[in-house]
């Protein structure tokens, strides 16, 4: 029995010793001589102990003994070929109910969309493998992302060579462009992708001056039944209140490598060739002649803009929409049907026209929204397509304190809240041509446009609020704003990319949806369940 016990002890030394020459050979450079040495004499010593216990681990192959053994081996090997599967094939599972830990689907989207080859090269230490596998993640979406990964302190010389100083930097190159990113987040990789891709920034210029709600402001207000101390669609009383900031929806622009200014139109070095797309949201102040001007020669020479205007203001912008074939309504939109939450006066869609603005788009609400209506006659060259539409019970009401339906002024529904219209010289509208000939034009006549209008676009909503702070977040208010813009800014290929955030959980519906929960929760589940009841009494009585 001593002699098993030493010899099981030289076994052990022996195991020891060529578990230090493994470590040796990895930890320690130039180790060679002594990794060997410890690989020889464990080696040895495991032999030779082996040989003189060769009864006693004869008796473990034995019956039970054995069959105990061979399972125990048979589980290492099964678990050594799983993880040597899971090196060679690996696979991500995602069980968070935000998928926090998963691209977003927009920027998979955008992933897959670059055509341009990529060279990323990001320096990390060993405390920064949730941002190494965020890198791995976006290189493997697309083969034209290229993906190197350095510890400056294991790799200075490649360091230094970059002139890198710090862990979290990330060198990205494509078609002699440079870019450095030194944020951790999704939505900081993907920008500076889209940046170094594109080559610049496009200018989202937002008027200002008349009562616009400020892009720079985080200013917000709680809306909970009417107890706000204001409301934006029916209103007993006018409070004067600080305007709503539309901070969120410019930090979600910058995000995607746009450039946000603030512009005013009466300004002598206001120059709106500048700007990639103008943005007219939430004016409640009339626009002077020369600023209407200056909007319609900006739109004459090509540029497109997205305009905002609330129900109840006049702002003198009729004549610009005019020329794309857009009435404004001067009543409120009220939807007994579809509605947020108990609010008839904040339209809820979610049900879509096919559009690019409106691909996959969740539930969005308008809280007090004007409709837009089609001029009386056709203009040549335009196309106008309605985005969202109420329901038709919706209508309109000329009194912005009552929802009440007046014959003969009231419009019923459904009813367009959001359109986009775009301008064409070179083509016209088969209706115009129709009823020009009607009327005993001729067709070329009727053919003849202003050739110096160069093609546009302009998307029109009835309200300005779901852009601001206080519903920008909520489903897809946020999402309907910048698929706008990018759709105005021939961005099509990043509609539906946008800023990841990770909200509290709540439930939104609409009015129905809350009608229906209602009556399933407290009227049909209690019946059904009483009469099952009913019925078990019965049959047992």
């Amino acid at each position: 029995m001593e002699t098993s016990f030493r010899f099981g002890l030289v076994l052990i030394a022996g195991l020891l010793l060529l578990m230090g020459s493994a470590f040796a050979s990895a930890l320690i450079v130039n180790s060679s001589l002594l990794a060997l040495g410890l690989l020889i004499i464990g080696l040895g010593l495991s032999a030779y102990s082996v040989w003189h216990l060769r009864d006693e681990l004869a008796l473990l192959v034995r019956g039970q003994r054995g069959e105990l053994v061979m399972m125990t081996l048979g589980l290492l090997v099964l678990f050594a070929a799983i993880a040597w599967a899971a090196s060679l094939f690996p696979a991500r599972l995602d069980m968070t109910a935000n998928r926090e830990h998963s691209l977003a689907p927009q920027t998979v989207h955008m992933l897959k969309s670059i055509d341009k080859p990529v060279q990323i090269t990001f320096f990390h230490d060993r405390g920064m493998r949730e941002t190494v596998e965020l890198y791995e993640q976006i290189a493997a979406q697309n083969e034209k992302i290229s993906l190197q990964l350095f510890d400056p302190m294991l790799n200075p010389s490649q360091a230094k060579m970059r002139g890198v100083e710090f862990p979290g930097t990330s060198l990205m190159e494509s078609e002699g462009r440079k870019l450095t990113v030194n944020g951790p987040t999704e939505t900081d990789i993907a920008n500076g992708i889209l940046r170094v891709t594109q080559g610049k920034q496009q200018l989202a210029c937002f008027t200002e001056g008349h009562g616009e709600p400020d892009p720079f402001s985080l200013e917000s207000h709680d809306h909970t039944e009417g107890n706000a101390g204001h409301s934006h669609g029916l209103e007993t009383k006018i409070v004067m209140h600080e305007n709503h900031g539309t901070a969120k929806a410019r930090g979600a622009l910058e995000s995607m490598n746009y450039v946000v200014e603030k512009i005013s139109l009466l300004s002598k070095t206001a120059d709106l060739d500048r700007c990639s797309v103008l943005i007219v949201a939430g004016p409640t102040l009339p626009y002077l002649p020369q600023e209407i001007k200056a909007i319609e020669q900006y739109l004459d020479s090509g540029h497109n803009a997205l305009f905002l205007l609330d129900p109840f203001t006049q702002v003198g912008l009729d004549p610009i929409l005019a020329k794309y074939g857009i009435t404004l309504d001067k009543g409120l939109v009220i939807d007994e049907a579809s509605h947020f939450w108990a609010d008839v006066s904040a339209p809820a869609a979610t049900d879509y026209n096919r559009h690019e603005v409106t691909t996959k788009l969740a539930l969005t609400f308008f809280p007090g929204v004007r409709a837009l209506m089609p001029t009386a006659t056709p203009v040549p060259g335009v196309r106008v397509r309605p985005l969202v539409n109420s329901s038709k019970k919706s209508f309109t009401s000329p009194d912005r304190s009552r929802a009440e339906f007046v014959q003969g002024v009231s419009k019923q529904g459904p009813l367009t809240m959001v359109l986009a219209a775009s301008f064409n010289p070179n083509t016209v509208d088969s209706a115009t041509l129709i009823m020009k000939e009607l009327r005993g034009e001729k067709a070329e006549e009727a053919r003849q446009i202003n050739t110096s209008r160069k093609p546009s676009r302009i998307i029109v909503a009835g309200d300005s609020d779901f852009a601001t702070n206080s519903f920008y977040h909520i489903l897809g208010n946020g999402s309907l704003f910048l698929n706008s813009v990018n759709y105005l800014a021939m961005r099509e290929n990043l509609i539906g990319l946008e800023p990841r955030t990770f909200d509290l959980p709540t439930v939104s519906m609409t009015n129905t949806q809350m009608k229906g929960t209602f009556i399933m929760s407290l009227i049909l589940v209690p019946l059904l369940m009483a009469a099952l009841g009913v019925a078990v009494w019965w049959r047992r009585r």
